[in-house]
C-alpha cells in the first residue's frame, strides 16, 4: 500500500507540475464557471423565478455540482491526451502499480478542483448569494462536491482510456455540457413535463445540486421529487458510491490493458 501511495504522489505531482505550466488551462477553467453565473445570474435571473428564494441563491449550488461533473471531461481529455503523446508508453517500462497512474491523475484534479472551487463561490457570495446553513453542512456540501468530482473523474479517466484520442476526447468532452442542462442545476425541475422531469431527477447532477442547496440552508427539495432528490445527501453519496465502485476498476483495467 505504501509503495501505491508512493507512485500515486508521484504520478499526481506530474500532473501538477504540468498545470503550472499551462496557465491558460487553469484560468479557462476557473473563468468559465464565473462568466457563466454572470450570464446566467443576470441575464436569465429576472426571466426566472424560483418560488422561495432568489434565482441566484438557487443557481450557485448549481453551477458547483457541474463544475464537480466536469471531472468528466477533464479526465477524459488528459488520459485520452497522455496515451496519445506516448505517456503511457513511459509508465509501462517502470515497474509501477497498475493503480498508481489513474489514482494520481485523479487525485491532482481533485486538489486542483480544489482550489478552483474558491473563486466560483467568492464570486457568488459578491453576487448575492448567502449561506444559512450550519458550519459542519458547508463542509459536508463541500466534501459532496469533491466526493462526486473524484468519481466522475474516474469515468472520464477510463472513457480517455478507451478512447485513446486526444482531439476526439476533446470533442466527446464537450457534449458533456448537456447533462447540467438535463437537471436541476440551472432550472426547477417543477415546471418541466412529467417524462423529463423524471430524467431530470434522476440526473446525478440534480441530487448533487440539491443536497449542496440544502446543506447551504437554502430551500427544502419537493417531497414529491424523485428519491434521489428527496433525499440529496444519500442520494449524492449513493452516486458517487455507484461511480466509484463501477469505474475505479474498470479505469485500472483498461490502463493495465493499454499496456500490453
Amino acid at each position: 500500500m505504501s509503495t501505491v501511495v508512493y507512485e500515486s504522489g508521484a504520478v499526481l505531482g506530474r500532473h501538477l507540475r504540468r498545470i503550472r505550466h499551462a496557465p491558460g488551462v487553469v484560468v479557462l477553467t476557473q473563468s468559465m464557471p464565473v462568466t457563466m453565473l454572470l450570464f446566467f445570474g443576470y441575464v436569465f435571473g429576472s426571466a426566472l423565478a424560483v418560488p422561495g428564494e432568489e434565482y441566484r441563491d438557487f443557481l450557485v449550488p448549481g453551477l458547483l455540482a457541474s463544475t464537480a461533473a466536469g471531472g468528466i471531461m477533464t479526465g477524459m481529455f488528459q488520459a485520452a491526451q497522455d496515451v496519445q503523446r506516448g505517456i503511457m508508453d513511459r509508465f509501462r517500462t517502470m515497474p509501477m502499480s497498475r493503480l498508481a497512474v489513474p489514482l494520481g491523475q485523479t487525485g491532482a484534479d481533485l486538489l486542483t478542483t480544489a482550489v478552483s472551487t474558491v473563486p466560483l463561490m467568492l464570486v457568488g457570495l459578491a453576487v448575492g448569494w448567502r449561506i444559512e446553513g450550519s458550519v459542519p453542512g458547508v463542509v459536508g456540501a463541500f466534501g459532496l462536491l469533491l466526493l462526486f468530482r473524484f468519481a466522475a473523474n474516474w469515468l472520464g479517466t477510463w472513457l480517455g482510456l478507451l478512447i485513446r484520442n486526444e482531439e476526439a476526447a476533446g470533442q466527446l468532452g464537450t457534449a458533456t455540457f448537456v447533462l447540467p442542462l438535463l437537471s436541476n442545476a440551472y432550472i426547477p425541475t417543477d415546471g418541466m413535463p412529467d417524462w423529463l422531469r423524471t430524467v431530470a431527477e434522476w440526473n446525478p447532477i440534480s441530487a448533487l445540486a440539491a443536497a449542496v442547496r440544502e446543506l447551504g440552508g437554502g430551500t427544502a427539495p419537493a417531497v414529491d421529487a424523485a428519491w434521489p432528490v428527496a433525499h440529496p445527501v444519500a442520494g449524492s453519496v449513493l452516486w458517487s458510491s455507484a461511480l466509484l465502485i463501477l469505474f475505479v476498476p474498470l479505469a485500472v483495467r483498461r490502463y493495465a490493458r493499454s499496456q500490453e
